[in-house]
């Protein structure tokens, strides 16, 4: 087995590395400060300048949507936009950006957009492609997901209630979503809207899909919900009603009773991306605990030379480095196979990988000993995100139940 990248991705991996270093690790503290100061001044919700003024330097050295697939996945018409990464090829690059929580934004690859994008690409009409997935690719407009329900066990999507129902040329549109990630930026233009046209239907045909324009009259965004303390402002997580939401017809995904099918295609993707920018997350954080236990004493010596401190690390490299070769193979199998093929490694990464990095980070937090609950480390914001990734994309008991089943059914007796 070669395990190496190609020299394409290694190519790619040292120009990302090296914007990282020149432009993204020095503006963190620019990035805490400034938001801090729209905090001050009550605009805590308006774009980040750091972050818009590095977008342009990203597009010139050609670091700008890496994510977007081979044209050949593309269910609509070939778009220039893009390298045509595999998973496989990607999943390095969304490493290195993730050790900084709000970098993808940078290069135009942050979810849920990157997820819309593709959602938009492989399953939308040419005038959807037009009038949002332009836009979109250009980095003019952000997007929201607009799944979950908090009256509903969401991790069972067939439990969803909101309504899409069809009067005449519109589809009217109702119901209450929560954790609607991106619904707090203001330049949020559009929602994709999952939802259910035929109660009456199989449980797997009754949800569909449909683009939702923000501005459409009947949406209000009633209040962000903040994780462990942080509203993750300007892009937030927002609860979200939608009252009597007419939408042209022509802007449901592939039809009525698609959305499952659309969900499958989309969530692939979207975990390696996830896990990958977790495992960039482990990896920095296992970085700050060795450089801590290298300058700080404690009972006589360095905390590097305290036995448990020395275990801690070991198990740690050994957890990020087994995530990471499960989700590389993850990525390949859905490259070759697809996501059906990939679907036990699919859910065994979605358990793993945040699991292990709040482990990782848990340990980091121990070795910074008070300043590790502090924010003059990063180390508490991780746990954070890392924590939540545990619910986004179903919960881990979900996962780990398919695993069990899939598991148990090639040992059945087999008729």
């Amino acid at each position: 087995m070669d395990f190496a990248h190609s020299p394409r991705v290694q190519e790619l991996q040292t120009r990302l590395q090296a914007f990282m270093d020149e432009h993204i690790y020095p503006a963190e503290k620019e990035y805490w400060a400034e938001l801090q100061a729209n905090t001050a001044a009550g605009r805590r919700w308006t774009p980040l300048q750091v972050i818009e003024r590095l977008k342009p330097k990203a597009r010139a050295a050609g670091l700008w949507n890496l994510f977007l697939p081979p044209k050949a996945e593309q269910h609509g018409p070939a778009l220039d936009y893009g390298m045509g990464l595999t998973n496989l090829e990607y999943a390095p690059l969304s490493e290195i950006m993730g050790a900084v929580p709000w970098a993808s934004e940078v290069f135009n690859c942050s979810a849920p957009d990157t997820g819309n994008m593709e959602t938009i690409a492989r399953y939308g009409t040419p005038e959807h492609h037009k009038r949002w997935l332009e836009p979109l690719l250009e980095g003019r407009i952000r997007s929201a997901f607009a799944m979950t329900e908090p009256a509903v066990a969401s991790s069972d999507a067939t439990n969803i209630q909101a309504r899409i129902e069809r009067d005449g040329d519109e589809y009217v549109l109702n119901g209450r979503k929560w954790w609607t990630s991106g619904a707090g930026d203001p330049r949020c233009a559009l929602f994709i809207f999952m939802g259910k046209t035929d109660p009456q239907a199989p449980r797997h045909t009754q949800q569909s899909m449909i683009l939702v324009p923000r501005d459409t009259p009947g949406i209000t965004v009633l209040r962000p919900l903040p994780v462990f303390g942080y509203d993750d402002a300007p892009h937030g997580h927002m609860e979200v009603l939608f009252e009597n939401v007419r939408v042209p017809v022509g802007n449901i995904l592939l039809g009525e009773g698609r959305g499952f099918e659309i969900a499958q295609g989309r969530l692939g993707p979207g975990r390696i991306h996830h896990c990958m920018r977790t495992i960039g997350l482990a990896e920095r954080a296992l970085g700050l605990m060795c450089r801590r236990a290298l300058e700080r004493v404690a009972f006589g010596k360095p905390l590097a030379q305290q036995g448990v401190t020395q275990e801690r690390i070991a198990e740690a490299r050994c957890r990020i480095d087994q995530a990471r070769l499960l989700t590389l193979k993850a990525a390949w199998m859905m490259d070759v196979a697809g996501n059906k093929a990939a679907k036990t490694e699919i859910a065994m990464i979605k358990a793993v990988a945040p699991t292990m990095a709040g482990q990782v980070i848990d340990w980091a937090m121990q070795v910074h000993g008070g300043a590790g609950m502090s924010d003059d480390f990063p180390l508490a914001y991780f746990y954070t995100l890392v924590r939540t990734l545990r619910f986004a994309d179903g919960p881990d008991e979900v996962h780990r139940a398919a695993i069990a089943k899939l598991e148990l059914a090639r040992h059945a007796p087999r008729p």
